[in-house]
Formats: structure tokens, sequence, C-alpha cells
């Protein structure tokens, strides 16, 4: 049993002076490179944005919500397992998105759950492949090559590397700086948790129990991260879940999915843990593997996408990926599918019309809506272009992502089956993708 942890919020990119600069200079080159695509990238985003865009009137606003919103991540280890299934079909019923951090073992045995809780909306995380400590806390490069191992059995399985990690057991007592800091120059964000529904504790811990554990929300908190299990025997968790969904909601929380750009929640480290004898990896070896990583995550495919008998290709630069979302520029993608938009300076909302559908996307309040539909959030505005996801605008068009698959050339989106703005509205009624 793990040692209860204090935790904190990290803002991202913070470490240790130390272990930075053990680190600077592959840090340094990474950047490096990333600034260069980045210059490349926004030479192309430019020539999206119309003339009133150019001239700074839609510059860069942040979408996040107000300080008071109260947002829950409803999390799942060690699956997918026996109760996968039972975990989604309640999700599904309740309309929650949660989060999914897999073992690439259990991943092997059950690609179609993993294929289920990505088509239904869920995120996807890595949890490494085994889950057996003695091997993953000896030596990072252990720890590594499962999370690699890993991220290749779901890239074979969903056609994307996810990049949120979480450290089985949690990170208290296994990690030092070291893991957190190489796991951040791969390109990774680790998550741990808030809250602890204690369905791992013992066998048998029953539904009750589990229920008052998974509401006992810190002091304060207004992000909070709920811990629960989907592999192995959980009947109890499944049972308690519909409560526990029940609480958050009577008391106001909005429930998301985590992503890698979030500020982590991550336990501090353990002052007396086992890894004092640990050897950290060479620079050779992080500058091989783990600076070479980074650059995974600025890899582009193109996007194709089918809507109907209708399809159209952005090419690399012209969308991008975040974690497991596709965000794509809003007036591109219009006018490739015979769209249409204008931009309105004083509101900052750019408007689009795509057959009988009129969207709004809002670059102050990070919203998109539809005339009389429920709105979903994460509109972007940045270099002069409003971006959107992919999934969300194909719904508000009143569309259906039928497919999504992915070889080493391009991501493929399959969508059609059109859904009216009252079934949207259900779609939307409790999350907010």
């Amino acid at each position: 049993m793990v040692q209860r942890p204090e935790f904190s919020i990290k803002e991202k990119g913070e470490n240790s002076a130390t272990s930075i600069h053990m680190f600077l200079s592959g840090q340094w080159s990474v950047i490096l490179v990333r600034i260069a695509i980045l210059l490349c990238a926004f030479a192309v985003y430019a020539g999206t944005a119309d003339a009133s865009s150019a001239s700074g009137s839609d510059e860069l606003v942040s979408a996040e919500k107000n300080n008071q919103d109260k947002v829950v991540y409803l999390s799942f280890d060690d699956g997918p397992g026996n109760h996968t299934r039972e975990v989604l079909d309640i999700l599904r019923k309740e309309q929650v998105p949660a989060t999914f951090f897999v073992l690439g073992e259990q991943a092997e045995r059950y690609p179609e759950l993993i294929r289920a809780l990505v088509e239904d909306g869920h995120a996807l995380g890595n949890h490494t492949f085994n889950h057996q400590y003695e091997q993953l806390y000896s030596d990072f490069k252990v720890f590594w090559k499962q999370i690699k191992q890993t991220e290749e059995v779901l890239e074979r399985i969903t056609g994307f590397r996810p990049n949120l990690v979480r450290a089985p057991g949690g990170t208290y007592g296994h990690f030092d700086q070291s893991y957190f800091d190489l796991l951040q120059l791969g390109g990774y964000t680790v998550m741990d948790w808030n809250v602890d529904s204690g369905d791992s504790k013992r066998k048998g811990v029953p539904a009750k129990e589990i229920l008052s554990n998974s509401t006992k929300v810190p002091a304060g908190a207004r992000s909070v991260i709920v811990l629960m299990h989907d592999g192995g025997a959980h009947a109890e968790t499944v049972k308690a879940l519909p409560g526990i969904i029940k609480y958050y909601r009577d008391h106001g929380y909005r429930f998301d999915t985590m992503k890698s750009t979030d500020q982590p929640i991550q336990f501090r480290v353990h002052p007396d843990g086992k890894y004092k004898a640990r050897k950290a990896p060479g620079k050779s070896w992080i500058a091989e593997h783990v600076e070479a990583n980074a650059t995974l995550w600025l890899a582009s495919k193109k996007l194709k996408v089918e809507v109907g008998l209708a399809a159209a290709t952005l090419q690399p630069g012209e969308f991008r990926m975040e974690g497991q979302r596709i965000m794509v520029p809003l007036r591109t993608f219009m006018k490739k599918f015979g769209g249409s938009i204008r931009w309105d300076p004083e509101t900052r909302t750019a408007t689009a019309v795509w057959k009988e559908r009129t969207m709004h996307a809002d670059s102050v309040s990070g919203t998109l809506t539809t005339t009389g539909a429920i709105e979903t959030g994460a509109v972007q505005s940045q270099g002069g272009t409003i971006w959107v996801p992919l999934r969300e605008l194909l719904e508000q068009m009143g569309l259906r992502v039928n497919s999504l698959t992915s070889n080493e050339a391009e991501w493929s989106v399959k969508a059609g089956s059109s859904i009216s703005i009252s079934a949207m509205n259900l779609i939307y009624k409790y999350k907010m993708i």
C-alpha cells in the first residue's frame, strides 16, 4: 500500500533548479526544433485568416472558464478488463466523459474495448505495460521501455499515441525528480489524482465505501481527479459509479476528460523514497531516446475527412493534434466543404454556414454553438486563425463521426448520418469534451 502523499498542481515546465541544469542542453535542442516547426506552421496558418484578423482584430484570447468553474475528471486505471464495458455503458447513459489509463498487455487482449472508449469520446492514457513495480521503479530505462511498448500497442489499435501518463501506484514513493523531468522532456504529461476511491486498497471494498471515498474533495479544490479502476475484480466500483456521478453533478461540477495541455496534479517527491540508489540515465541515452521522442508530438500526417460523398484533405500545417483531439482551422475547413464564414471583429466571433446549419465560434468564451443547440467548448484563437475540435465541429454540422483510422501517411475521418439539434442537446447536456 502506498503511503498517502501530498499533492500539488504543477505549472507545465515546473522543475527543480538542479534537475533542469542536468538536462538543460537537451531541452534547448528540443525547444529550438519546436520553434523552427512552429515558425513554418505559422506561415501556413496566417494564409487562412481574413483581413481583419491579420490586422490584429483576432488576437489570442484566453478560452479558460472563469475561476468559479468546478471540474471533475473521472479516471479509470488498469484496464481494459472485465468491467470496462459496464463502465462505458454507464458513462454513455449518463453522458459523462472519462479518462482511461490503460495497460499495454490488457490493450492487446481487449483491442475492441480500446476502440469503444475512444469512439465514445473518452480520453486514453498510458499506464505502462505490465504494472510491475519492481521492474518499473528499478531503473528509468525500464519505465521508459514500457511506456513506449504500450504506446506502440495503442497506436496500432487507434492510430494515435497518447502522451498522458499515470504511474502505477502513483508517483509518490516511486518517482524521483529525474523521472518527472525526463518524461516531460520526452513530451509526456504525468497525472496523479487528488481523490482516491479506495477501490484497490484491499479485496472486496464495498460500493458504499467507494462512493464515500470518491466524494471526499480536498478543501478548496475546484479541479478534482477521481481515481478508480476498471480492470481486475472491481464490480463494486461499477455499482458505485452512478452515485459518484450524481454527487458531482448535484454539486455543480462539470465533467471533462484530461488533456496533455492541462496543468498536471502530481504528488510531491517522497523525501525517503527507495529511488535514492537509482542512477539516472546518461546524457547520450537521454539524447537518443528522450529528446528524440519529443519530435513525435510534432510529426505531421495528412488529414482526410469524408462527409458522405464529399472528401477533403488538410495538409500538414493545416491541422494539429492536441493529445487525441484533432483541431482544424474553421475557415479552411468550411471552404473545403463548400461552406462560408465571416468574422465579426466587435464580438470576436466567427460565423460559419454549412447547408442549413449556422455555427458561431466565440474566441472570447471559447464556445462553439449552433442555433438552438447546447454549446460546446475548446474554440481557440491563435495566430489570426480560429481553431475548433473536429469531432465537435462535425456534430454541430449535424454529422456523426463513424470512423477514425490512421496509417503512416494520413489520418482518415469518415462522417455521416445527420443528427438533429434536439439529439445534439442530449449529447452535450452533461459533457464538454
